[in-house]
C-alpha cells in the first residue's frame, strides 16, 4: 500500500481512538473547565467569519467540527510515515512522539501564531492534559495502523510481516480484543 494513504488511513484510526478518548476525558474535567475542546473552537473561530456557522444548526456546526477534526488528523497521518522511516524504531513509540510532535506543532506552534487560539501555555493544566493524553493515543493508534498497512518491504498487509514494532504489540492487540 502506498505509504501515504496507509499513513492517511491510520491518522483516521488515530483520530477514531483519540476523538473517544476526548469524550471520555471530558466528563471528568472540572466544572469550570467543561467548555468546547479545540476542535470545536478551532473550527468557530476558523469558519465562523465566513458565515457559514451562523447558517448551521447545532448538529451540522458538529457534523463540521468532527469532518474538519478527521481530515487534519489524516493529513498529519499521511506524514507520519516520512517522519517513521527517518526516525526508526517500534511504531507504537515512534507513533506517540509523532503525536506529541503534532500537539506541540499545532497547540504551540501554528495554531496560536495565526491567532486561532493561544498557546497551550495560557489553557488550564486539566485540558491541556486531556489535549496531551488524546495524542498520544493518537500517535500510538497511528503508527501501529501505519504499520500493519505498510506491511515489510515488498508485502502486502494480507500475510506480510509488519514493519519494525508492529510485532511487538500483537499480543497487547489480542489481549485488547
Amino acid at each position: 500500500m502506498n505509504r501515504y494513504a496507509a499513513g492517511a488511513i491510520a491518522g483516521l484510526a488515530g483520530t477514531v481512538a483519540m476523538t473517544a478518548a476526548m469524550r471520555a476525558m471530558f466528563r471528568s474535567l472540572p466544572e469550570k473547565d467543561r467548555y468546547p475542546l479545540p476542535p470545536r473552537l478551532i473550527t468557530d473561530r476558523v469558519v465562523g467569519p465566513t458565515g457559514l456557522m451562523d447558517a448551521l444548526d447545532e448538529p451540522e456546526r458538529r457534523d463540521l467540527t468532527l469532518a474538519l477534526h478527521y481530515g487534519y488528523g489524516a493529513a498529519a497521518g499521511a506524514l507520519y510515515p516520512a517522519v517513521a522511516q527517518r526516525v526508526g524504531g517500534p511504531a507504537a513509540v515512534t507513533g506517540i512522539g509523532y503525536g506529541l510532535a503534532v500537539w506541540g506543532a499545532s497547540y504551540l506552534g501554528w495554531i496560536p501564531a495565526m491567532r486561532i487560539l493561544t498557546p497551550a501555555t495560557r489553557h488550564p493544566s486539566a485540558r491541556n492534559t486531556l489535549m496531551l493524553t488524546a495524542h498520544v493515543v493518537w500517535g500510538g493508534v497511528t503508527g501501529v495502523t501505519a504499520a500493519y498497512l505498510m506491511g515489510g518491504p515488498g508485502e502486502g498487509r494480507s500475510g506480510g510481516e509488519p514493519v519494525e514494532g508492529a510485532r511487538d504489540l500483537s499480543p497487547v492487540i489480542r489481549e485488547l480484543a
